[in-house]
This record gives C-alpha cells, structure tokens and sequence, in this order.
C-alpha cells in the first residue's frame, strides 16, 4: 500500500487529535502556501532557515499580523513536528510580526440592553447568551440539547479553545426562550428523522462505540441551520448549526438601530461579560475559569479596562 500523498498525512493527523475542520483547512493552507513560495521543493527536503524565510517574508514584506504570522507557524510546526517527526525547529532568526496592545471595545450595561432590543428570535437568544455566560461564538454555535442544565442553572462548553471542556453560567432571562428552543429542535430532529436523516456528527470514536447513538435527540444543535449538507470529512448527511456570519450581521444591524458608535462584533459581548462581572466585584479567578483561559494574564485585560474608565481617574479639568 502506498504512502498517502503529504496533506493527506496532514488532515489524517489533524483528525486523529480531534482538531477542528476549520484548523485544519487553516493549516493545509499554510503548508501548501509554504511548499509553493519555494517552489514545490518538499518539505523534508527544506530547513529550519527556510521556514523562517518564509514566516519572515510573512512580517516584513506581506506585513501580516501578528495572530496571522502566528497560525502560519503553528501549521508549519505541526507539519515537521507532527506529520515529518522532526525533532526540533531551531528559529533563532524568526522575526515576529508585533502584536498591538489594544483593549478590547466593551459595552455598558444600558448600551448592552440596548442592542438586545433590537434583535429578535435566534440571534436575541445566541447574543444573550454570548453575554450571559460569557462564550465565544464558535462556543455558543457548537452547543448541543445534553449541553444545558436547567436544574443547576448552567452550561457545559465542550472542546472550547485548546480543547478544554468548561462550565458556565446559565442566565436566567435565557431560560424561557431556550427551553422554547429546545422544544423546536425535538419537532426538527423528529422530522429530519421521519425523512432519513438527523445522523450528528459525534466527537472522536463514539459513533463506533455506541451505534445509533448520532439519532439521539442529545446530540442535536441548539441552533441548528435551516439546511441539510453534507459533511466534508464523513460524508454524511447533517443538520449543521447555524453560521456565525448569520449572528455578525444581525448584531451589526441592531448596533445601527440602537445608535452605538463603537463598532461592536459578537466577541464584544464576551468582553463585556468579563468587564461586568469584575465591575460587580467578583473574584478575578472565577472569572478566569468562567471565560476558560488558561492564563490570569488574559484576563487581566478586563482590569485595564475598568482602571482606565472615567470613575477611576479625575480628570483635572473637572477641578477648574
């Protein structure tokens, strides 16, 4: 049997750790970029200071950003490290794109009820949420009907950033609408069913393990999208959860309606679920765990922003 061709090693070592299929198109990209910006020679047959040519043509001539260089490196880390079992990538020269030190855009309280009056439907309930219990989008998209707890009043964020599980809040103005909901998605899967299909894809192995378990109703999305595609790695036929372009746009239109001048994503609400809690003087660990980073240093951004926050300073003009 032949050896398989070297991005099909790459997805096949990407799918054995259970990355997502969006970093695994991020990274075959790179390496593919990577191998054609020096002439298709492969991999194995390169060094280290050719990766850093690469990742320094990145910084210095395409003038990417930081985060962007930082993929690219990732990937090319993953190739040698993972797929081509090179020990060690010696990049003393790396020349690494600086990173700006911003403080994140958070809303107040007033400007966040404001924008919520302005949306409706899914997008009020996933946005409630994003500031409810603190989750990214990708986090709040990927939610499933086992996810949420009513009797404790919380919810489980599975294989979060760094594929860590985690356990967050459950607001209560989210539960009446949710349990609607989930009502919706039990209506959905039992049609989707009565017409052969509501298979979901379940993480790693337990297809396998436990055959019929992709039909339960637990494993359903929350926020299922309105069309039936087939995945690209199974091949199988899926309800898929909705898009997170879905939700940009409709916080973009309610942004607009609600009169904000700062220019607001759904990652603000996140933002402002930290700067709020940290307001109301909760401990900052907790809100570490709650948001699931790994280092306090992340979270202390949220102090910055309150430190530096009209009731923090004086300013002197207000003493003439």
């Amino acid at each position: 049997m032949s050896k398989p061709k070297l991005l099909e090693q790459v997805r096949q070592e990407i799918r054995r750790r259970n990355y997502s299929y969006k970093t695994e198109q991020a990274y075959t990209n790179w390496i593919l970029r990577y191998i054609k910006f020096h002439g298709t020679v492969h991999p194995n047959n390169l060094s280290d200071r050719d990766v850093e040519e690469f990742l320094n043509q990145l910084a210095n001539v395409n003038n990417v950003a930081a985060g962007t260089q930082n993929q690219a490196l990732s990937a090319l880390v993953f190739l040698y490290k993972q797929v081509l079992k090179r020990e060690t990538l010696s990049l003393d020269n790396l020349k690494r794109s600086k990173k700006p030190k911003r403080i994140p855009v958070v809303l107040s309280v007033s400007e966040t009820a404001r924008v919520l009056e302005h949306l409706d439907g899914i997008s009020k309930l996933i946005c409630l949420l994003l500031y409810g219990s603190g989750l990214r989008i990708s986090e709040c998209l990927r939610l499933r009907v086992q996810d949420i707890d009513f009797e404790y009043n919380k919810l489980w964020v599975r294989s979060g950033k760094g594929l860590k599980d985690r356990v967050s809040l459950l607001p209560q103005k989210a539960i009446s609408d949710l349990k609607d909901q989930l009502e919706n998605v039990k209506l959905l899967h039992i049609k989707d069913l009565s017409e052969g299909y509501g298979n979901a894809l379940l993480p790693n192995a337990l297809r396998k393990k436990y055959p019929g378990e992709e039909k339960k109703l637990r494993w359903q999305y929350i926020f299922p999208s309105k069309v039936i595609a087939k995945d690209p790695r199974s091949g199988i036929k899926h309800r898929y959860h909705l898009s997170g372009r879905f939700v940009q746009k409709r916080i973009k239109q309610a942004s607009s309606l609600a009169n904000l001048t700062k220019k607001i994503s759904a990652h603000t609400f996140r933002h402002s679920f930290a700067t709020h809690l940290l307001q109301q003087g909760y401990d900052i660990r907790t809100v570490q765990e709650l948001l699931g980073h790994k280092n306090l240093k992340t979270t202390m951004i949220y102090t910055h922003v309150i430190n530096k926050g009209g009731n923090y300073i004086k300013s002197p003009a207000d003493s003439i």
